[in-house]
């Protein structure tokens, strides 16, 4: 093969490559074009006590570490048992709808929106979610359910 076919093949690979790259860098970008790009970190953790017989346990305390705020309307929460089917828990708020378990806000709780360094304890509310004397796996989801993404999933245990 002679060098000027060599060079001219050379050539021609890399525009196509460059083609490739540039369109595939492209449809990245086209990816946020609202420019309203938002991660959260949560953190999951025992909400320490012991888990007793009884239907009022403290399980969960998690805490908002990364984000910007949002509001609770906008924030479902759900938990998995040992595995067991999702229980979406409600903040308590006294219109007598209750949930298998509820949020009980800590922080700043004088605002409607779950912010940086804010939490919520999960406990039981009226169900015994997580057998005495027993470690129960447990699998928080949070959800905002005006965008239909995940914000967090997390897992941590209740004994």
């Amino acid at each position: 093969m002679s060098p000027v076919i060599a060079t001219i093949l050379m050539v021609a690979i890399t525009v196509v490559l460059a083609g490739v790259l540039y369109v595939w860098a492209s449809s990245l970008a086209e990816g946020n074009t609202d420019g309203d790009l938002t991660l959260y970190v949560f953190d999951a953790e025992d909400a320490g006590g012991d888990v007793t017989t009884g239907t009022d346990d403290n399980l969960v305390r998690v805490t908002m570490t990364q984000g910007s705020g949002i509001n609770w309307s906008s924030v479902s929460v759900k938990i998995s048992v040992n595995n067991d089917a999702p229980i979406t828990c409600d903040r308590d708020s006294g219109d007598g709808v209750d949930t298998d378990c509820m949020l009980v806000e800590f922080g700043d709780s004088s605002d409607s929106e779950w912010t940086i360094g804010d939490g919520v304890t999960i406990a039981e509310n009226g169900q015994d979610l997580c057998t005495a004397g027993a470690t129960c796996s447990i699998e928080v989801t949070i959800t905002n359910v005006r965008e239909g993404t995940t914000l967090d999933e997390s897992s941590t245990v209740a004994q």
